[in-house]
């Protein structure tokens, strides 16, 4: 078993004994190497992200949350190619950024031969254009929505005009290379959206953020006569129009 297959296979023997503990003894028994080799698969673990965790003492060992991680999903070669390669074209600037450069790793180390070194050559071939979100900010975006959490904010909008409020936020929207928070605004009392670059300061608070509707947020600021979609795949381009994208400065107004 070459130490790729043997690292996911060490992550589905503690899922399958999750919550309980294995020890490295037993997992040195079980796939037949030393614990020294065993020690260094599971800090290799640890390093890339998977969530094992050891629990000294009498009784303690590593063990792995079963819902941190998702069970062996087998692609086929080109479908893991189009996924390393859109992974790639994930911009510094784009939400879960970091999330995204370790999945990318994780995939690419699970492929070998020729479907390995294809899919790092296209992915080599694909460049993103750099756009300019502080990193703190994303983190803080990506921190109010992951948690439901009210997020406090100042924005300037294309005028250069800039405001602070505390806003809810519901989603994301992308259109023509940006990226949009969508929120509902405690200050207008409507839905809003905020382009991530203009975002100039974000925190995210200890206020729970209230439910709602990321297609009625997008359909807030449109005109009276707008065509609600049937779903919110379809909704893209009427959102952007309705928002005024590029500009999308409805954050700012009134």
């Amino acid at each position: 078993m070459n130490r790729t297959a043997r690292l996911y296979a060490l992550v589905e023997e503690l899922r399958a004994a999750a919550p309980r503990p294995l020890t490295v003894a037993a997992l040195a028994a079980r796939f037949e190497i030393s614990t020294r080799t065993v020690q260094r698969d599971l800090q290799t673990l640890m390093d890339t992200g998977v969530p094992v965790r050891t629990t000294p003492g009498r009784g303690g060992g590593w063990s792995i949350s079963p819902e941190m991680t998702l069970p062996p999903i087998h692609f086929t070669a080109e479908e893991a190619s189009a996924l390393t390669a859109a992974l790639a074209a994930v911009g510094a600037a784009t939400p879960y950024a970091g999330a995204a450069r370790t999945a990318a790793q994780k995939i690419a180390a699970s492929m070998t031969g020729p479907a390995s070194a294809a899919a790092r050559e296209l992915a080599a071939r694909i460049v993103a254009r750099p756009t300019r979100t502080d990193s703190e900010i994303r983190t803080a975006v990506e921190r109010a929505l992951t948690h439901n959490v009210a997020l406090r904010l100042s924005y300037t909008d294309a005028s250069g005009r800039e405001t602070d409020r505390v806003v809810e936020p519901s989603g994301l929207l992308t259109a023509e290379g940006r990226w949009y928070l969508i929120a509902w605004c405690r200050t207008r009392r409507a839905g809003r959206g905020f382009r991530l670059d203009r975002i100039t300061a974000a925190t995210p608070t200890d206020e729970q953020a209230r439910p709602h509707n990321l297609t009625d947020l997008l359909l807030g600021s449109t005109a009276t006569d707008a065509i609600r979609p049937t779903t919110l795949a379809s909704l893209a381009p009427q959102s952007a129009q309705a928002f005024g994208v590029p500009g999308l400065e409805r954050g700012g107004g009134p």
